[in-house]
């Protein structure tokens, strides 16, 4: 026989269990509103070793496609232009972007590692054993510059990154004058003023050349000085992709630059 102070007492439906409450509409709106419980994964640091896989991964994709770009090179002679272009297009779009992609990131490798490998040949042809020198340049750079970063011995600072941003957007105007001028037929030399000015005796591309290589190189420690103060301001470790590209893109700009002043030199 049932209890009557379970029949009657609204927590208990009648057979002494108790009874589960209907939510009212204002508490389940309180319930959705609540934030969700955050993602371990979204959550976790950034750290140096998990930005060094990454750029190794990334690197390992812009090797692939150096090779295909290199054995493709004479059968599809402008497969590495399109994969220039294709590069330079997910380059601008992974820089405006909010949120790192590490698919975007990738085929950003895939494309420019196909363009070094097609322009790599190119070099190769006219001056044989450029790409070695060139890649033993770029090497020696970029392992001097994290040397001398590791030990404090160099730092980005508010006024040099101010004198840097200058540097940049003079060499990068100049860039564009100087092609135009080839494009439009007023200079018919394969590098422009880059070897028809000549400063002091000098080729014009060789000075440039050794200023880009400097800028290069400040570039790099903007890059790792982003990974340490990310690593010591434990930003979530999405962002080792964004170093990963920032450290991608300088390197590949150092090599063609280093690449350009060497087929000047020997020229």
């Amino acid at each position: 026989m049932a209890n009557p102070a379970f029949s009657t007492n609204p927590a208990f439906n009648g057979k002494g269990v108790p009874a589960v409450p209907t939510p009212t509409a204002e508490q389940l709106q309180t319930q959705f509103e609540l934030p969700s419980a955050p993602d371990p994964a979204a959550a976790a640091p950034m750290t140096v070793d998990g930005t060094v896989r990454v750029s190794m991964a990334t690197f390992g994709v812009l090797l692939v496609g150096a090779a295909v770009g290199w054995v493709t090179m004479p059968l599809v002679p402008f497969l590495w232009i399109g994969a220039a272009i294709v590069g330079f297009v997910l380059a601008l779009v992974n820089i405006f972007k909010k949120e790192p992609s590490p698919a975007l990131i990738l085929a950003y490798a895939a494309a420019q590692g196909v363009f070094l490998g097609g322009i790599s040949s190119f070099y190769e042809a006219m001056f044989p054993g450029i790409v070695t020198q060139a890649v033993l340049a770029t090497f020696c750079v970029v392992a001097v510059t994290l040397v001398l970063f590791a030990m404090g011995k160099v730092r980005a600072s508010a006024k040099a990154t101010k004198v840097f941003l200058i540097a940049m957007g003079g060499y990068l105007l100049f860039s564009l004058v100087n092609v135009g001028l080839m494009v439009f037929g007023v200079n018919s030399d394969p590098w422009g003023l880059l070897t028809t000015v000549k400063p002091f005796g000098i080729p014009l591309g060789i000075i440039l050349g050794v200023l880009a290589v400097l800028l290069g190189a400040y570039s790099l420690v903007m890059d790792f000085d982003f990974v340490q103060k990310g690593v010591q301001n434990r930003i979530p470790k999405k962002y080792q992709w964004t170093g990963a590209f920032g450290i991608m893109v300088t390197i590949i700009w150092l090599y063609l630059e280093i690449l350009r002043l060497i087929a000047i030199a020997r020229r």
